[in-house]
């Protein structure tokens, strides 16, 4: 038989969804890969309902439905006081995991270097790679996840075509000041380099931590390329509805980029978002106030474990030491928290380029009663790290 590509033997499947599907087996309450266990806003599932008796089941526009884009417009513009065209500035995409892919492919030509900071969101090196490029690690630096700018310097004088932003980060819930971003735009300026940011947790963050929009820095809209999706804003990871945001040049090669590429989002799930789009912000102040109160549960649960563990600035996720537990190996500890404690987190390893091997990241966006539920498990730990002493 002929052989497969040889780019893909350079990065595995996903370990978040894999740790899924091993939870599911052992029947392991699942803080592992990040999605809630609660309904949407209500004006979603109205909006749902209504999708399903309208005329919106075949192909919408292949960049996204024109109601669905212009009400993502006025969004984007009440936050980030930009002006947004919903025709020239906006490409609707199959969640932000396609519209990284085709941020991406916009960008890179075969052989460029982008720069990825680690620990990384998993699928951003594969991005890079299944586009022909090759990735640049910088490394972030525990416990505040900053970066050193010497580091940076380095990557950036390899002349990368782009560098990837995550902020508020997965999986370290690092959210990057305004300083570090203007320097990122200084180095990005000098070598004139695309910066793609992916900002689905924009909405969850923790005081006194603010999210700043890179594409909002003075001059730094026209080398931008923002991916974002619905998924974690309104508790909908299933409908697969993401967004590239850019301006009108880039999008129109990545609306080509795009139509190839899965031609377009369901057309019923963007008519039913159109309604929680156009919430008030009062909506956002009660996201921002519904997972403070989760980080601050889970955070109360994991300091009965006693395993230290990195406050997350944003997003929902914590990275914990189980250096205590005693593994050597952190994909033995993640096996061995979902087939013996019942609780599935994913192995730090996978997010990181540098040999860390005593880390899991754990979730939160979850009802309070899975958290207890956990946090009666987790207690299992305290007994073990004893143990091990």
């Amino acid at each position: 038989m002929p052989s497969t590509a040889t780019r893909l033997s350079v990065f595995t499947e996903s370990v978040i969804r894999g740790t899924t599907r091993l939870a599911n087996q052992h029947g392991a309450i699942n803080l592992s890969q990040g999605f809630p266990d609660f309904d949407p806003p209500e004006v979603l599932l109205e909006g749902l309902e209504r999708a399903t008796r309208g005329p919106f089941h075949q192909y919408a526009v292949t960049w996204g439905a024109p109601r669905f884009r212009q009400a993502l417009a006025k969004k984007i513009s009440h936050f980030t006081k930009l002006d947004v065209d919903p025709d020239q500035h906006l490409v609707v995409t199959c969640g932000s995991t396609e519209a990284m892919m085709v941020a991406m492919m916009t960008a890179c030509n075969p052989g460029d270097k982008v720069i990825v900071f680690s620990p990384f969101y998993e699928n951003y090196a594969a991005d890079a790679i299944l586009s022909g490029a090759e990735p640049i690690y910088v490394p972030l630096h525990p416990p505040g996840f900053g970066f050193d700018e010497d580091d940076l310097a380095k990557a950036f004088a390899q002349q990368p075509k782009a560098i990837v932003i995550c902020n508020p980060s997965n999986p370290s819930g690092k959210v990057f000041t305004r300083d570090e971003l203007l320097t990122i735009l200084k180095y990005a300026e000098q070598y004139d380099t695309w910066v793609i940011t992916d900002e689905p947790y924009e909405h969850i963050i923790y005081a006194p931590h603010e999210h700043v929009y890179f594409n909002t820095l003075p001059g730094a809209f026209e080398r931008t390329i923002t991916c974002n999706s619905l998924s974690k804003t309104y508790s909908i990871t299933g409908w697969r509805l993401g967004y590239v945001h850019a301006p009108a040049g880039v999008i129109n090669q990545a609306k080509k980029v795009h139509d190839f590429l899965t031609v377009g989002a369901a057309a019923p799930l963007m008519e039913a978002a159109v309604g929680a789009l156009e919430l008030p912000s009062s909506y956002y102040e009660g996201l921002t106030q519904l997972y403070t109160a989760k980080r601050e549960l889970f955070l109360d649960i994991l300091r009965s474990t006693r395993l230290p563990f990195t406050e997350p600035q944003g997003a929902y996720y914590v990275m914990v030491d189980i250096s205590a537990l005693g593994f050597a190996d952190d994909t033995k500890a993640s096996e061995w928290l979902i087939k013996e404690v019942g609780v599935a987190g994913v192995p730090g390893s996978s997010f990181f380029r540098e040999p860390v091997k005593h880390l899991i990241r754990f979730h939160f966006a979850k009802r309070e009663e899975t958290l207890r539920a956990a946090g009666e498990r987790l207690g299992l730990l305290t007994v073990r790290a004893n143990a091990g002493r």
